[in-house]
């Protein structure tokens, strides 16, 4: 009985269509305003630490409502067309579903996040020192934006794509009434949105997940291939773009455009404006400024005058 509905379901005015479209694009702009407030001058490049978890999971969630929301939108509203045809139908709406819809979606980002943040959280426990950016750093960010790239071509990110391009096939085979299904919808799609945007969302960290303008990026190449008709021409050309992108930070890092060195000054800015200068960046000059202040305690050994005396030497 719901297919039927479906199938039949009249399109929603013009005004509310409208309405709902601005509304996410506001949301998104929003929290584009927001995101650009929060992580400026946070940028430390590849490897870029995220924080506390409490910063992370809030900065994520308004990231993914800056960078998905756009791509996003048909789904959506093909979901408040298909509650709206069913109030017409005289058949019970419960308020709220769309809502939650989106809220279900976010959710599933959510838990990606967390994932995100525990392979850096591991990664940074292990103290990998050969993976420091003046070692194999360059190497491995780069492998990691190219295997984004391969990922582009896998029957995988086909399927994950086509769900995502086609909301009312997608509301036809998992529709769901109610808060409690509208939710789960989100939730499941959110989880094929996940499967298919994993690899450019992992390119992402490898560019410098702090960045605003990798961020922009991202999310532009996202909504190019799910929202331009030229399904194909749009994931392969983002595929020879990421190969592209992923040789060029290995083998030229310095000549990538927007691309910020982590053994650089601004990186150092940037881990300082998270409070987190002291930790540094792995192979970088941090080492050289602790071995500094382990040598002065002996030179001021001698007596209480000691540093007075270097002072005036």
């Amino acid at each position: 009985m719901e297919s039927a509905t479906l199938r039949r379901v009249p399109p929603l005015p013009s005004v509310v269509q409208i309405a709902l479209i601005f509304a996410l694009l506001l949301l998104a702009a929003v929290a584009w305003a927001v995101t650009g407030d929060r992580m400026a001058g946070m940028d430390a490049g590849p490897g870029t630490d995220p924080g506390d978890l409490g910063f992370w999971v809030t900065a994520w969630v308004v990231m993914m409502a800056a960078m998905m929301f756009p791509s996003v939108a048909p789904m959506v509203v093909m979901h408040a067309r298909i509650e709206e045809g069913k109030r017409r139908q005289g058949k019970p709406v419960e308020v709220g579903t769309t809502a939650l819809f989106v809220c279900g979606y976010l959710l599933a980002w959510t838990v990606a996040g967390l994932i995100g943040y525990a392979i850096i959280q591991i990664g940074e426990a292990l103290s990998l020192d050969f993976l420091a950016w003046d070692r194999a750093g360059p190497y491995l960010a780069g492998g990691v934006i190219v295997a984004a790239a391969i990922y582009q071509l896998t029957p995988l990110k086909d399927l994950c794509l086509r769900h995502c391009r086609n909301p009312m096939t997608v509301l036809l085979m998992h529709w769901q009434s109610g808060r409690v299904g509208a939710l789960r919808m989100g939730l499941e799609h959110g989880g094929w949105c996940v499967g298919c945007c994993w690899g450019l969302m992992a390119a992402l960290f490898a560019l410098g997940v702090m960045s605003i303008g990798w961020m922009v990026f991202v999310a532009a190449l996202i909504a190019i291939e799910k929202l331009l008709p030229w399904k194909t021409v749009a994931n392969r050309g983002i595929a020879v773009l990421l190969v592209v992108l992923g040789l060029g930070v290995a083998f030229a890092s310095d000549d990538v455009p927007g691309l910020t060195l982590p053994d650089s000054a601004e990186a150092m800015r940037g881990m300082d404006s998270m409070g987190m200068g002291e930790g540094g960046m792995k192979g970088q000059s941090m080492p050289d400024e602790s071995m500094q202040n382990k040598a002065m305690p002996e030179k001021s050994m001698p007596g209480e005058g000691g540093s007075m005396g270097m002072e005036g030497q």
